[in-house]
């Protein structure tokens, strides 16, 4: 994987567009990224990694703020990097989701994520040369090509500040973790915790087993009613079936006597019960017939009575029909005389006419009053039309009067309208220049503000200035000092060599154990400690100096923003230049207030205008037309008064004229009806009488009220003969009983004692049933224990099997966690990785043995942690000086960046074999260089130079001021108020 380009907009501390040419940089195949603490050098590789995985490494990505908080609101947030990966040149583009000002009106809103991949060289087979858009898409494929995940990425590519020698110093979880990231193991943590789980489900079901055998033992005790013993179950659980066999025996013998007792009881009590029964029926028969003797003569009445009612049932239908008709003829009577009445109320004469004279007068009067209905409706015209002639002359005058009022209003509109389009005019021009004025003050405001500050920041610059002349001063005193102290140090090295030798004991240089001449301090002697607060006084001199840097840079970039913006003004000046703008504000802001109110009293009156024109217009139409009318109607009116005159007569007008003709032929009609009626029913009535006199003779009545006396309603008639059928029915029922063959010799006087049989019988059935019930219960006690007993042996012989594979199970879980039998006291995951770790002891200690000049190893551990902890990840130092092996965490500063850097390259070598991934051209080591001295920053370098070979291009992270003068290639990050910014130095 090489980089070619990125670019950065609106992403951390950089607001405008930055580009990073990596061809340029990495021409020498080792570049510096340097620059002032805060500007931005870690943001890069941050861009770096956010184009690849839309991610940040370290607590930067936990927070998910990548937005430039001095970004403008249309200023969008993205990375662009293009690099090669195994052959193909991509091009990578996302954008963060961020907030951003809404477009229109108040408030945020949220701008989303946004990822593309384009092919620069062509599309590989299988992909689309439009490339891909889709975020998860992007992600896949751009871990497909690299052959490593985010967290893999990070720690082989990016080589984080403090990460390794957080690492090197870290315990067995601490390292476990991040090995475990960085090697994909977790399929082994997964086979750890797939043991686990099993263990917990079969250490479940065992005990689901215990119970159920504990809860079938319960159950055997329950139907016992016994308590189990501690010991020996299996002789209590057959000594109870034995028992309990023995009393179904017993049961059973009970049972067969007290049921042969019972049928005995049983045959005595049925043959008292049948001679009891039929004692009982002779007696019953002998009462039912002389009951029914006593009763023969009021049946004999019964019978005469049910056939009087059966003749007179076939007369009283005819002599109903003759009273009703009876009843209509009176009825019709009184009518008849009532419609006369009417008629003669009417002033008809002729009351006493015939029928026929009746319905020919009618005729001709019904004829008359048809003629007269046309006329009926032309008089209520006449009406409608008289009240109309009066509407349509109110009309016309009110319509001409509201004409006049309409035309006085409309003179006087076109001068009013004039004068508000000239005060609406002045209020848009106002309003127009409002905003650029209001705009003006701001800037003006801002001016005002700047020149009070004015004077401060240019003694601010004044003082930041001498401050920095002072630090570099003393910085180069303190650095002058520090070579003295070397140079006096390198003089005297000898001898400070000959006061550590012992004798008999070798010499560190030459080796002999012989030392004829011991070299002595000549003059002033330097040892270790002195050169090295030395190096530490000119650090802080370093720092003071840097950080006055800083402070002169800010003060002379405030200063310069201030005296552009005043652009050689006063204070004095911008103050009189405000009071002025605020007058033209305010006299223009009350112009432009008035600007709704008279737009809209502008249009009010043209839309005035226009309705009274219009009402105007329509109340002369509808005058005019109003006047038109009336006159056609007058003579319409005129012309039908003359016809109605000579129609109405003698009445007030023509409708009452027809109605009096209408209700006087309605009377004769009437009249007419009832006479016709009377005369039907008098007629029926005669034919009736004569049928019900026939009738009479037809079945013996003399009378009818004769007949009437023998009527019976169908209920009383259908009791009576009911009661004759039940008493002859009795009668047959008793002789027919008395004569059954075995009642024969039964005398209703005999007697038979039952109760004294049932007694017994009920006692013996009690005694049989309770010797059942015996049977049962002892039967199905011994069933249920022997069900139980059965029920009890399987799960025991199930329980056993289960719990031996329970017991290995639970050791191999142990071993597998790292527990148990396990004497390392180490996971199957930590096996793997503890590993994966030697391997990388071994590939960092090549490099950390150079850095060290021969005298440091990585040795990795197995062994278990203190107080039986797991272990297996131990990583110790071995120190060729003394021979020994101590832990990582004695190292100095110095030594610790070193090894940290060794653990770093080595891990990334190692991680880079084992995920397949492409071949890394590209590497960034961020910080620690300051803690090295020169010697060992020389070894550093060389190791760093190897790593370029081949055409790997190193970029360096660092603030230490002696890379700048190592590395030709630079690129400074540069920070300001207004962003930070790249510059590039080859």
């Amino acid at each position: 994987m090489r980089l070619h380009r990125l670019e950065v907009s609106a992403f951390g501390p950089y607001r405008a567009r930055e580009i990073v040419d990596f061809d340029a940089l990495g021409a020498d195949g080792l570049f510096l990224l340097h620059g002032d603490t805060g500007a931005g050098k870690t943001t890069l590789l941050d861009a770096v990694a956010f184009a690849l995985f839309g991610s940040v490494p370290g607590a930067r990505g936990e927070v998910k703020r990548l937005r430039c908080d001095l970004a403008g609101a249309d200023d969008p947030t993205e990375v662009a990097l293009e690099l090669t990966v195994q052959g193909q040149r991509i091009r990578l583009v996302r954008s963060p989701e961020y907030q951003r000002p809404k477009r229109r009106g108040d408030g945020t809103t949220t701008q989303p994520a946004k990822a593309s991949l384009s092919w620069l060289d062509g599309a590989p087979a299988g992909h689309s040369p439009d490339g891909l858009i889709r975020i998860d898409e992007v992600g896949r494929t751009v871990e497909r090509l690299l052959g490593m995940n985010a967290a893999q990425f990070f720690q082989v590519v990016l080589l984080p500040q403090g990460e390794f020698a957080k690492f090197l110093r870290a315990d067995t979880s601490e390292r476990e973790r991040l090995l475990e990231k960085l090697f994909g193991t977790r399929r082994f943590a997964d086979v750890e915790a797939w043991f686990r789980d099993l263990r917990v489900e079969r250490k479940r079901e065992l005990e689901r087993r215990r119970g159920e055998r504990r809860e079938w033992l319960a159950r055997f005790a329950q139907v016992a009613g016994e308590d189990p013993p501690e010991a020996d179950v299996s002789a209590w659980v057959a000594d109870v079936r034995h028992r309990a066999e023995q009393a179904v025996t017993e049961a059973e013998v009970a049972r067969t006597a007290a049921v042969s007792a019972r049928e005995t009881a049983e045959q005595e009590l049925a043959g008292r019960r049948i001679a009891a029964e039929r004692v009982q029926r002779v007696r019953a028969a002998h009462q039912r017939l002389a009951s029914l003797a006593a009763g023969e003569a009021e049946r004999s009445r019964w019978a005469d009575e049910v056939a009087a009612a059966r003749r007179a049932d076939t007369v009283i239908g005819a002599v109903t029909q003759a009273d009703r008709l009876a009843a209509q003829l009176e009825q019709a009577r009184r009518t008849e005389e009532l419609r006369v009445r009417e008629l003669a109320a009417t002033g008809y004469a002729e009351t006493g006419a015939d029928i026929v004279e009746l319905r020919r007068h009618a005729g001709k009067l019904r004829e008359e009053a048809g003629a007269l209905a046309g006329l009926v409706a032309e008089a209520d015209q006449q009406h409608r039309d008289r009240r109309e002639l009066a509407r349509l002359g109110e009309t016309a005058a009110r319509e001409r009067a509201r004409a006049e009022v309409l035309s006085e209003k409309l003179a006087g509109i076109p001068e009013q309208v004039r004068e508000l389009r000239l005060r609406l005019d002045a209020a848009t021009e106002a309003e127009v220049k409002l905003e650029a004025l209001r705009e003006r003050k701001t800037e003006l405001v801002a001016a005002v503000r700047d020149a009070a500050t004015l004077p401060e920041a240019e003694r601010a610059l004044a003082k930041a200035g001498e401050d920095l002349r002072q630090a570099h001063e003393q910085h180069l005193q303190a650095r002058e000092y520090r070579l003295r102290l070397r140079e006096l140090r390198l003089d005297g090295m000898a001898a400070e060599l000959a006061a550590g030798l012992a004798a008999g004991a070798a010499c560190p240089v030459c080796g002999s154990e012989a030392h004829p001449a011991l070299a002595r301090p000549a003059g002033e002697q330097v040892d270790r400690a002195g050169e090295a607060a030395a190096e530490e006084a000119e650090n802080r001199a370093e720092s003071r100096r840097k950080a006055a840097e800083t402070a002169r840079h800010a003060a002379e970039t405030r200063l310069a923003a201030l005296r552009e913006r005043l652009r050689g003004r006063t204070g004095e000046e911008l103050n009189a230049e405000l009071a002025a703008l605020k007058e033209q504000l305010v006299r223009l802001a009350g112009l432009a207030g008035a600007k709704a109110k008279l737009a809209s009293k502008v249009q009010a009156m043209d839309e005035e205008a226009g309705d009274f024109a219009e009402q105007r217009r329509s109340a002369e139409q509808a005058a005019t037309a109003a006047e038109t009318q009336r006159h056609a109607l007058a003579e319409l009116v005129a012309e039908r008064a003359r016809r109605l005159d000579e129609a109405r007569g003698e009445h007030s007008d023509v409708g009452a004229r027809r109605e009096y003709l209408v209700r006087l032929v309605r009377a004769i009609d009437t009249l007419v009806e009832a006479r016709s009626a009377c005369a039907s029913v008098r007629e029926g009535l005669d034919q009736q009488r004569a049928a019900v006199r026939e009738a009479l003779a037809r079945v013996d009545f003399a009378t009818v009220e004769a007949m009437r006396a023998a009527v019976r309603d169908e209920k009383t008639v259908a009791r009576l003969e009911k009661q004759l059928s039940e008493a002859a029915a009795e009668e047959a029922a008793a002789v027919a009983t008395l004569a059954e063959p075995e009642l024969a010799g039964v005398s209703p006087d005999d007697d038979v004692d039952v109760a004294s049989a049932v007694e017994a019988a009920k006692s013996a059935r009690e005694r049989a049933e309770a010797a059942a019930a015996t049977l049962r219960a002892a039967s199905t006690r011994s069933d249920e224990l022997t069900g139980l007993t059965r029920r009890l042996e399987t799960v025991g012989r199930e329980l056993a099997p289960a719990e031996e594979a329970f017991a290995e199970l639970d050791a191999l879980t142990d071993v597998v966690n790292g527990r148990g039998q396990n004497a390392r006291k180490m996971s199957l995951r930590s096996y793997v990785l503890a590993a994966r770790l030697e391997e990388v002891a071994v590939a960092a200690t090549a490099r950390l043995r150079k850095m060290s000049q021969g005298r440091y190893s990585f040795v990795h551990s197995d062994a278990a942690g203190a107080h039986g902890t797991r272990g297996g990840l131990g990583l110790d130092v071995l120190d060729d000086y003394s021979g020994r092996i101590r832990p990582a965490k004695t190292l100095s500063g110095g030594e610790s960046f070193l090894a940290s850097l060794s653990l770093a390259l080595g891990l990334a070598d190692v991680v880079a074999a084992e995920t397949g991934g492409a071949l890394l051209d590209t590497l960034f080591v961020d910080e620690g260089f300051g803690t090295l001295d020169a010697e060992t920053l020389d070894v550093v370098m060389n190791i760093l130079d190897e790593l370029r070979a081949g055409g790997r291009v190193v970029g360096l992270v660092s603030h230490v001021e002696e890379l700048r003068q190592r590395i030709p290639t630079r690129l400074r990050v540069r920070k300001s108020r207004v962003g930070s910014t790249v510059e590039m130095t080859a």
